[in-house]
């Protein structure tokens, strides 16, 4: 007898109460597992029971700064982060991606606009949804003593420590390697990564930029992989080799 696929689980965080209700019926009655938590405590308690696969995070908290709970997450956890405010501000969307979330959508929403953008996170998690992006074979690359594995959604370091990425990181890098040598230019960084439906726009490439030179730079100041061509965008130096 073949078992039943569990559904995915949405942990909802606002400490709006109409708002939790609303997600919580939408969400369920779409065939969504759901959480709900108040606020930063209740959030942590309901992460450490374990089974939630995408965290919809309000800025605001009574306990909490949202952006503070997103990183402390990202430390922890790949799971994606969808943060939901009140502002429609550039900075804070500029903040919320530095920090490791997803995405960023501004209240109010709508509710299918908002379904979308989680799907879109989980299937960009998902091994199976990678493995069909990336194509049937099975990619390695090689640069520099780095170690790519885009099925696995694996990157090993010269002393073959892994290095955990956020979905948008390792799309990020996957898009420079394949591409490397080419000056690549924000807009066409925007339509290989996260897409024009998702309202990308410049800077928020430049933060993701930012936060995987951190990641594989020695100097993160003075990058040697992913260099800034003024004016253009970035182009990814080394010469990675399949295997």
């Amino acid at each position: 007898m073949l078992s039943r696929k569990q559904p995915e689980h949405v942990l909802i965080v606002d400490d709006d109460d109409r708002i939790r209700q609303m997600l919580s019926r939408y969400f369920e009655d779409e065939g969504y597992g759901v959480s709900v938590a108040g606020d930063g405590q209740a959030m942590r308690s309901c992460l450490s029971r374990g089974g939630i696969d995408i965290v919809l995070l309000d800025i605001v908290l009574p306990d909490s700064d949202g952006f503070a709970l997103a990183r402390d997450l990202r430390k922890e956890s790949d799971i994606p982060i969808i943060m939901l405010t009140g502002r429609n501000d550039v900075i804070d969307r500029i903040v919320g991606l530095e920090l490791g979330a997803d995405d960023y959508i501004a209240k109010p929403f709508h509710l299918r606009e908002l379904l979308a953008r989680v799907k879109v996170a989980l299937r960009r998690r998902s091994p199976v949804a990678s493995r069909q992006i990336e194509g049937r074979n099975h990619e390695v690359f090689c640069f520099e003593g780095w170690r790519l594995d885009t099925a696995r959604r694996e990157l090993l370091s010269p002393a073959r420590e892994e290095i955990r990425l956020t979905t948008g990181e390792f799309e990020m890098l996957c898009v420079f390697v394949k591409h490397a040598g080419r000056v690549m230019g924000r807009e066409l960084l925007m339509d290989l990564t996260r897409g024009r439906n998702l309202e990308a726009f410049d800077r928020t490439i430049d933060a993701q930029v930012a936060r995987l030179r951190r990641k594989i730079e020695d100097d993160p100041a003075h990058p040697s992989l992913i260099k800034s061509v003024r004016g253009v965008g970035y182009v990814f130096s080394a010469r990675p080799e399949r295997q």
